[in-house]
């Protein structure tokens, strides 16, 4: 397919990156999730894989760290209209439940809350089975939300194919709230969820936490060393008495096993990269740091065998793509690396 292509060229196809191919021919297949039902603060993030498929036809393709990443083919599913249905359903029925900051004991309300998680748990079905299909065609599989519970499908797909996984957390928070507002499956709730469900995730590396409570500190603290925290203040004071982030880098990296999963979610990143994400928090991550950790992770060897962008939000005034541009070459560089990882490594039969 790549034989007539010219990747010089302005993008001309409408694929993810400006790329012809198809999801059958490709190695990356992306699955985008158009859902943000339990948002809590800023909302937009349902429209994040429309608004990185539009930015991403920007991103040139010749990559510094990775090389030529779409020479293996990258394809993105179209954005279901049934999982932006479930979306805007169960949005509307939590807001409900926000605004009232919790059911009461209202009868109503406590209606609205079963059908929210109802359609929290049809989502994760979806999603898992999406993953798994492509799973079984051999495909390294990506998950573009969308808030930060639509992974837990496919965490739990990918676990079940590789016991003893690893997850490399890029977040501002520790998502490790208890069903947060009441909502099982909250964007607050994601890890909490992985850690009680997945029992085959072995190992969870969380990086740029700056907004945690003390549920969620507790939780690391009792969690006999499964979850590792590197909080944003511990790292930032050892940078500031002249430390490395390479040093801090390979510390992480340590921490995780030979096979993982990376989930990212866009206010990992200093806000300045994403304004318009739902609960910005100052600090975080620059882009070289965010590439210097991951280019570390593959660099040491250990393998990525899925992936996750999620809580990326266009401005909703639209007079920017400054939000889809940066997640875009996130992705960018997440696909490559993952790609870097896996080579030398035999594909499933």
């Amino acid at each position: 397919m790549h034989d007539t292509f010219d990747p010089n060229a302005p993008a001309s196809a409408e694929g993810i990156f400006g790329l012809p191919d198809k999801p059958e021919d490709s190695r990356v297949v992306l699955i985008p999730v158009p859902w943000e039902a339990t948002v809590s603060y800023g909302s937009g993030t349902g429209d994040g894989p429309s608004a990185i498929l539009r930015a991403s036809r920007q991103v040139d393709l010749l990559d510094r760290d990775t090389g030529k990443p779409y020479e293996s083919g990258i394809a993105m599913l179209p954005i279901s209209e049934t999982v932006h249905a479930w979306s805007e359903e169960a949005k509307a029925l939590a807001a409900t439940i926000i605004e009232k900051g919790g059911t009461h004991g209202d009868p109503e309300l406590e209606a609205n809350l079963e059908r929210v998680n109802h359609l929290g748990r049809l989502l994760n079905g979806w999603v898992a089975n999406e993953t798994r299909a492509w799973l079984e065609c051999d495909k390294i599989v990506g998950i573009v939300g969308g808030d930060h519970s639509v992974p837990l499908g496919a965490i739990a797909a990918i676990a079940d194919r590789n016991p003893g996984l690893g997850i490399l957390h890029i977040d501002a928070h520790a998502d490790l709230r208890v069903a947060y507002e009441g909502f099982t499956f909250s964007h607050a709730s994601i890890m909490d969820n992985v850690i009680r469900e997945i029992p085959t995730v072995a190992k969870l590396v969380q990086v740029g936490v700056r907004d945690y409570c003390e549920q969620e500190d507790n939780a690391i603290r009792d969690s006999a060393g499964r979850i590792r925290t590197f909080f944003e203040s511990d790292v930032r004071r050892e940078l500031l008495d002249a430390g490395s982030w390479r040093r801090v880098c390979n510390r992480i990296v340590a921490e995780l096993p030979e096979t993982n999963y990376i989930s990212f979610d866009i206010d990992g990143l200093d806000p300045t990269l994403c304004p318009n994400t739902g609960t910005p928090v100052p600090g975080g991550l620059s882009f070289a740091e965010m590439v210097v950790l991951l280019r570390t992770l593959v660099d040491s060897g250990r393998r990525i065998v899925g992936f996750d962008l999620v809580e990326v939000a266009p401005d909703p005034t639209g007079a920017s793509e400054w939000d889809g541009n940066v997640a875009a070459r996130v992705l960018y560089k997440m696909i490559g690396l993952a790609l870097m990882s896996n080579r030398g490594f035999p594909r499933a039969a």
